[in-house]
């Protein structure tokens, strides 16, 4: 019992440090009931370690109680109201989506989860997975000498070298390489598809381009960048995404159980990402909509040492995820290290309306009011926001033990939500805020659901982590739009089930045969 105690503590830790990058409450954890789960803005019990950390760092947020400077780039009141900013409010109407949703292709009641796979890793990219591996055997062994046994690999080996390591993800083993030992996670029924010696050889030669192509490539991505080009045409083809769409970096780097799992010593040897990750996901199904890759290190384009303005590179990842949704009466919701008056200005020019959480710390308050940035020494109620709006621009300050600020210009700023607490009733909120609270939070329980399929070979190459990482988001991707399909209402699998299949199906095993 202590042991299952000591379990659910680390597991709220690990959630906990997974939203700091919003700045969202994390006192949806430390709550339980029904009503605590569908919104980021609860409090916790007064002996709560988290609430009190969270509150400090909300009064910093702040920039500091008793009124001081604000943040920089900041204007004082004169100056804000010489700019347009005005306590005068104006109701704002959202114009409707120019877009249907849902599906863009419809399925066969009999498809088959790697039919639903194969909509973004179809016959011809694994053809290219072959082609581009043989080509760099052939001249790695034309250089080195030539290795006794290799031959080269065939589309159904390929196709089940990619269920090998999508295993992973199913039976949460770290090692490929364990389905062929004899520990826990060995899997006999699985390995006769394949000798060990054998999937060794195809990891080694494994490439999506086996050469640098001469010009037009990114330096560091190059070897990755037609898989994620074709991926991308992919995700726009087959789905359209609701109104409401979330730009942020979704958990990529354990699943929360796992990592609880290691020791100190094991977690400090893991080497850090050497990139970074960004998606634009549908709130509606969790759909990945876009993906965006930069490399941390480098000196190419893709490289995040081009810019070491921060606020300039997330302005330039929102621009890069947005590029497709010009007219189309869009909201986005964005963290902290996105939100930006002239982000958000630019957007509205392009019939793209967002709304999102400001940090007084990451984000960029170029041209925003000082006297909404600050805290004040009067003390403020739970539930009581204070607004200023420029033109369709709404910059709110609302208390919830603790100032959240939001920027917006989705939502009128004269409508009142309410953030429901448990047990003692409700706080009241403006729109916006109640918005922000009901998608993010249905993100963040997301990306439980997406750590089912999180791939757990840990390969040393860069391009190599990159791409089952995107084979990752296919397959969640791909089981969204089966529950979506007619086949779902013939055979409701569940997110394991259905991955599953896929790695039978993959190893061209029959149904009836286990996979562990």
């Amino acid at each position: 019992m202590a042991e299952c105690g000591r379990k659910a503590l680390s597991l709220l830790e690990a959630a906990r440090s997974r939203y700091e990058s919003l700045q969202i409450s994390d006192d949806v954890f430390g709550e339980s009931g029904d009503d605590s789960s569908d919104n980021p803005f609860y409090s916790t019990s007064g002996d709560s370690n988290s609430d009190s950390n969270y509150i400090s760092e909300a009064g910093e947020d702040g920039g500091g109680r008793g009124g001081g400077a604000g943040p920089p780039g900041s204007v004082s009141r004169s100056q804000a109201e010489q700019d347009g900013w005005t306590e005068t409010l104006q109701d704002v109407t959202m114009p409707p989506y120019k877009d249907t949703h849902g599906p863009a292709q419809k399925m066969s009641v009999d498809s088959t989860a790697l039919d639903f796979f194969q909509l973004f890793v179809p016959d011809n990219c694994i053809q290219n997975m072959v082609t581009q591996t043989n080509m760099y055997a052939k001249k790695f062994q034309e250089r080195f000498g030539s290795e006794e046994g290799w031959r080269p690999v065939t589309a159904q080996e390929m196709k089940a070298f990619l269920g090998f390591v999508v295993s992973t993800s199913v039976h949460r083993c770290e090692s490929v390489l364990s389905i062929w030992s004899a520990g826990f996670f060995s899997n006999r029924s699985i390995a006769l598809k394949m000798s060990q010696a054998r999937f060794e050889k195809i990891l080694k030669y494994f490439h999506i381009v086996a050469f640098r192509p001469s010009q037009g490539c990114n330096q560091g991505l190059y070897k990755i960048q037609p898989f994620l080009d074709s991926l991308q045409q992919s995700f726009s083809h087959t789905f359209r995404p609701s109104q409401t769409q979330v730009l942020h970096e979704p958990l990529i780097d354990e699943d929360p159980v796992f990592i609880n799992t290691c020791t100190e010593r094991e977690l400090r040897k893991r080497k850090k990402r050497k990139f970074s990750l960004w998606v634009r996901q549908c709130t509606s199904t969790g759909f990945i909509c876009q993906i965006s890759v930069h490399l941390k290190d480098g000196q190419g384009a893709d490289g995040l040492s081009t810019l070491k303005n921060k606020p300039l590179l997330h302005s330039l990842v929102a621009k890069q995820l947005c590029q497709n949704l010009s007219g189309k009466n869009t909201i986005i919701f964005t963290g902290p290290s996105i939100t930006s008056l002239s982000l958000f200005t630019e957007f509205s020019k392009q019939n793209i309306y967002c709304c999102g959480l400001l940090s007084t710390r990451k984000s960029d308050c170029t041209g925003l009011p000082q006297c909404m940035l600050v805290c004040g020494s009067t003390p403020v109620q739970r539930g009581q926001s204070q607004v200023m709006m420029k033109d369709s621009m709404s910059l709110i300050s609302w208390y919830n033990k603790g100032h959240f600020r939001f920027l917006t210009n989705a939502y009128s700023p004269i409508k009142q939500g309410i953030i429901i607490k448990r047990k003692s009733g409700e706080i009241p909120c403006p729109l916006a805020v109640e918005a922000f609270a009901a998608h993010l939070s249905y993100i963040c329980k997301y990306d439980d659901k997406y750590s089912k399929y999180f791939i757990f070979h840990k390969p040393n190459k860069t391009w190599q982590q990159v791409f089952w990482l995107a084979i990752s988001i296919a397959i969640n991707n791909a089981y969204i739009l089966y529950k979506m399909s007619d086949a779902y209402a013939l055979k409701r699998y569940s997110r394991a089930q259905f991955g599953e299949l896929l790695v039978k199906e993959l190893l061209e095993l029959d149904d009836s045969s286990p996979t562990q």
